[in-house]
């Protein structure tokens, strides 16, 4: 097995725990603030909180979702990658991703503007393109 390939992998699965904590110290104090005692409350999902908390504390939670959304493929194409082997290229892409989902998170927790934050997303899915299309040739 290659493992090299699952160093980016680790990476973003540890930022996306950080994403998690950064949502949740955000959120916290904001519910608080606004008076909402969740030991009282029943059921309940994160988007119940859209329009309730301030759009900047629901932006780690849209981002945090995010985190759990395309990079699924990425772990996949990595786990394929690191069975059937792969070149320097991908390796570097790989990095690239992790990096792109890096500033698109900061973007988005931080400024949010939609044609920053769709350029860096785009950026992404294009490099996760490179991926994809690697695993399946070097799997046939």
């Amino acid at each position: 097995m290659h493992t090299q390939i699952l160093a980016p992998a680790a990476v973003l699965i540890i930022w996306s725990l950080i994403m998690l904590g950064w949502m949740a110290a955000v959120r916290m104090p904001a519910l608080a603030r606004a008076g909402i005692r969740i030991e009282e409350r029943k059921g309940g999902r994160g988007q119940d909180l859209e329009g309730v908390l301030a759009p900047e504390v629901n932006w780690k939670a849209h981002n945090y979702a995010h985190l759990m959304e395309q990079p699924t493929l990425f772990y996949a194409c990595v786990l394929i990658l690191a069975m059937v082997g792969y070149s320097q290229a991908v390796l570097t892409a790989a990095w690239l991703y992790v990096a792109l989902r890096i500033a698109h998170s900061l973007w988005q927790a931080l400024v949010n503007t939609v044609p920053v934050r769709l350029t860096l997303f785009m950026l992404g899915t294009f490099v996760l393109l490179f991926l994809a299309i690697n695993a399946l040739i070097a799997a046939i």
